[in-house]
């Protein structure tokens, strides 16, 4: 049923009416209290579809410290060239408009006992359920010689915004005939193909404006996804450009030196102009702070997305431990309508629907060469399971993989509107 403003306000009005009659819920409340830390695919995500769901008979908070959230997701598109900066901004004033209130902080801490989220402005927030999807940090010492103190000289650029903005501009400065070099993760990590399409869109940027310029990347792992599809571009459109030294050739024994600007893969040093260091990962750190982790991430229930530690606690996307999806945007997205549904349910004995996923990842190895993988996924006992998954063939059209890319732009435009409104 479609409801105008005033339907909403008072179908909204009706059941916290009916809500307030039978239950206190936090700190008193009336109605019950959602709050959400995080504001990217997860967070934004759950937050709207509760908030649009519950048609107002939950109260629903966003804790998120950025005005405008840049995605990740498609943020290499902008390194190759293809987007803008602005093309990846997403404000929050639609969300606020229909019925999520927005706090722009950090969330500092979680007393679970007394259900509050602190905030670094002072204050606490209380919940009767709290969603946190905090994304990724670093793990210290992950890449002997860097820190987060040489994230300016060594950008990560796994976090949308500045740091993208830096290593573009580091590109874009690179000396005819420099080198560019990447340290690429150890599983488990965001966005599985991320790494290597944005080999393939910094490969892309300079064979326009640096054409001489070499590529190096030394991956710990021996194998990386959508390798074929990824190497086959690579010949086809920078041949003689990409060097990639994999776990098996010493790629895992990586220093390097900030001040130097050095990479020194299994003892052989290498004077560098630009390097992309992507560390290995770990949740968010609020998640740690919750006490919801074990090891680097946030074990959850496949069912609901609740954690193993807290069952009012439930952590989505990049920071979860869940089985067998990807870190992904898309993921991120699937998991967060799947805890909305369980959240509302629970708050308003409204109907739960059965757990289902589904992850989608493209990339774009150069001009309307798109390719993808993507799996469905089931609720089990122990896991989110893999049913079953496709991924792009070798040696497809030169049709089927502008369509490919195509159908890429038309999901980042469904996407950012399931979560931002």
């Amino acid at each position: 049923m479609k409801l105008n403003r005033r339907g909403f306000i008072g179908s909204g009005a009706a059941v916290a009416t009916t809500l307030a009659a039978s239950t206190v819920f936090a700190n008193g409340h009336g109605k019950p209290r959602v709050v959400v830390v995080g504001g990217g695919a997860g967070g934004a995500t759950a937050a709207r579809y509760i908030a649009k769901d519950s048609k107002g008979a939950i109260d629903v908070t966003l804790i998120e410290p950025s005005r405008v959230y840049y995605t990740c997701f498609y943020s290499n598109l902008y390194l190759g060239g293809f987007k803008t900066i602005d093309d990846l901004g997403h404000s929050y004033g639609t969300i606020a408009a229909r019925g999520v209130n927005v706090v722009h902080d950090w969330a500092v801490g979680v007393d679970r006992d007394a259900k509050t989220v602190a905030l670094a402005g002072g204050g606490f927030v209380p919940y009767d359920k709290l969603i946190m999807s905090p994304g990724i940090d670093f793990i210290d010492g992950a890449v002997e010689g860097w820190g987060l103190l040489s994230q300016n000289a060594m950008p990560h650029a796994y976090k949308g915004g500045s740091q993208t903005e830096l290593l573009k501009a580091q590109i874009a400065e690179m000396p005819q005939g420099g080198t560019f070099a990447m340290v690429a993760p150890p599983n488990p990590y965001r966005c599985p193909p991320g790494p290597y399409e944005r080999v393939s869109m910094v490969a892309h940027y300079l064979k326009a404006n640096n054409p001489t310029a070499k590529i190096i990347v030394a991956d710990p792992k021996p194998k990386f996804s959508k390798q074929g599809l990824f190497q086959e571009g690579w010949a086809k459109y920078y041949s003689g450009t990409i060097d990639w030294i994999g776990g098996d050739f010493g790629g895992g024994n990586v220093s390097v030196d900030p001040n130097a600007m050095t990479v020194t893969i299994d003892g052989e040093v290498t004077k560098v102009d630009v390097c992309n260091v992507i560390p290995a990962m770990k949740a968010g750190r609020i998640a740690e702070l919750a006490g919801v982790t074990e090891g680097n991430f946030a074990p959850v229930n496949a069912a609901d997305m609740s954690t193993k530690a807290d069952a009012d606690l439930y952590v989505l996307g990049d920071a979860s431990q869940q089985g067998d999806m990807p870190k992904s945007g898309f993921s991120a997205n699937s998991q967060a309508k799947v805890c909305a549904n369980a959240v509302r349910g629970a708050l308003t004995d409204s109907k739960v629907f059965p757990a289902k996923f589904s992850n989608t990842c493209w990339s774009l190895i150069g001009t309307n060469d798109g390719v993808k993988v993507g799996a469905t996924y089931e609720a089990t006992d122990e896991k989110i399971s893999k049913v079953d998954g496709f991924v792009s063939a070798t040696g497809e059209s030169a049709d089927l993989r502008k369509a490919t890319y195509e159908e890429s732009e038309g999901w980042y435009a469904g996407i950012t509107a399931d979560m931002f409104g």
